[in-house]
Parts: structure tokens; C-alpha cells; sequence
């Protein structure tokens, strides 16, 4: 019951770290908008082309649903794996699958709803081959096709998901959960925005600690208001 109630807390802070993220993600999205030409026009149209192709993928054929369980359940391995654990006797389905653990704990539990396995598979095996093969470079624009395709996989069924009750969820507590995976999520989107923008890591979390400030100090500022009003409510 205490654990629980500690990470429902946990969850409550993470809210203004939500909120900070997102107001940091428009941010650097409004950079970018601003200087498009910073942008290498044929990677990034290969990126975008990814996230459309599986956008048709997604709304016009049949869903990979056996595809994204695999990964769902081997994500769960992997973690478990480099915590120390073991896993075992994986089954996939259509409608779930289940993989046996040794070692678990919130970051086993809730990694395959913010770690995009098949994105992180395509990253793994670029960076090998450039390593292997440096003559592969010029092909960067296929491997940004493949970033963006299995991202946009991972982040459409993730939402798809979440729209369940899941058992992952429900162990640790819906607020912690979707605050912890949210928070995630958009941190390793905008990271990744960043890096094709002006603006520098640094600047990125200067922004978001200010943002936080500003929400302290906005709600403060609510705080005050609400209480000078409260008699004339109350009357």
C-alpha cells in the first residue's frame, strides 16, 4: 500500500515535468519550423516518408498486431536481461502474448510502452554496418526511412494499447504509468528533434527547467488568488 501510494506521488510530480516537456517539444518544433533550411532536405523527407508509409499501413491494411506483440514481449526479455534476470518460454498471439521472467521491476514492466525495440534494431544494425562498412554513409536516407517507419509503429500501437487495461499499467498505477511513459516518449522525440535543430541539448533543458518555474510560480500565483476569493465563494 506504501509503495503504491509513493509512486501515485511520483506520478503527481512527473505531471509538471509533463507539462514542461511539452512546452519545451513546441518549442523546438517552432525552431525548426523557423529554419527549415537547417534541415537536410532528402534525410529528412526519408524520415517523413517512414512515418507516412506506415501511417497508409496502419489505416488501410490489416494491423501487424502479432508483429508489435512479439516486440512487446521481447522488449520485456531484454530488460530483464540487463537487470540480471532471465526470461523464457515466449508465446505470441494475436490477442497478447506472455513472456516468463525472473527479475521485474517498473522499468521491465513498462518498458516496451517507451523503448521502441525495432526502431532501436534498425539504429543498432545502421550503426554496425557504418562501423563494418564505411562506404554505406551516402545510405543514410534508407536507414532514416526505417527510423521513422518503426517509430511511428511503435508510437501508434503504444497508444492503441494504452487504450486497454493493461496489466502493466495496472501494477504500477495508471497516473505513475502514462506519466512515466508519456514523459519517455517525448523526451526521446524531442531529443531527437533537437539534434536536427539550432538549439543545443543545453539550451533544450534550460528551457524546460524555466518552464518549470514558470509553472511553480503560475500556480503559486493560482494558489494566492483562490484563497483571497475563497470567504466570497463560501458566502
Amino acid at each position: 500500500m506504501k509503495l503504491r501510494l509513493a509512486k501515485w506521488l511520483v506520478g503527481v510530480l512527473l505531471l509538471p515535468l509533463a507539462v514542461a516537456l511539452t512546452m519545451t517539444f513546441g518549442r523546438v518544433v517552432f525552431i525548426l519550423a523557423q529554419s527549415p533550411a537547417r534541415l537536410p532536405m532528402l534525410p529528412a523527407a526519408a524520415c517523413v516518408a517512414g512515418i507516412a508509409i506506415w501511417a497508409i499501413i496502419w489505416l488501410f491494411l490489416p494491423p501487424l498486431t502479432r508483429t508489435y506483440v512479439l516486440g512487446h514481449e521481447l522488449t520485456h526479455a531484454l530488460w530483464t536481461i540487463l537487470f540480471g534476470g532471465r526470461a523464457s518460454r515466449l508465446r505470441v498471439g494475436e490477442n497478447g502474448g506472455s513472456v516468463q521472467v525472473s527479475k521485474t521491476n517498473v522499468w521491465v514492466t513498462l518498458a516496451p510502452y517507451f523503448f521502441p525495440l525495432y526502431t532501436f534494431m534498425v539504429a543498432l544494425l545502421w550503426l554496425l554496418a557504418v562501423w563494418l562498412f564505411p562506404a554505406v554513409q551516402p545510405y543514410a536516407p534508407i536507414f532514416l526511412f526505417w527510423i521513422g517507419l518503426t517509430w511511428s509503429f511503435h508510437i501508434t500501437f503504444t497508444l492503441r494499447f494504452l487504450g486497454f487495461s493493461q496489466p502493466d499499467v495496472r501494477e504500477h498505477g495508471r497516473l505513475f504509468s502514462y506519466a512515466l511513459i508519456y514523459v519517455i516518449n517525448l523526451a526521446t522525440i524531442g531529443a531527437a528533434l533537437v539534434a536536427a535543430s539550432s538549439w543545443t541539448y543545453r539550451g533544450a533543458a534550460a528551457d524546460v527547467l524555466d518552464n518549470l518555474v514558470w509553472l511553480g510560480q503560475a500556480a503559486r500565483t493560482f494558489y494566492g488568488w483562490a484563497i483571497t476569493r475563497l470567504p466570497d465563494f463560501a458566502a
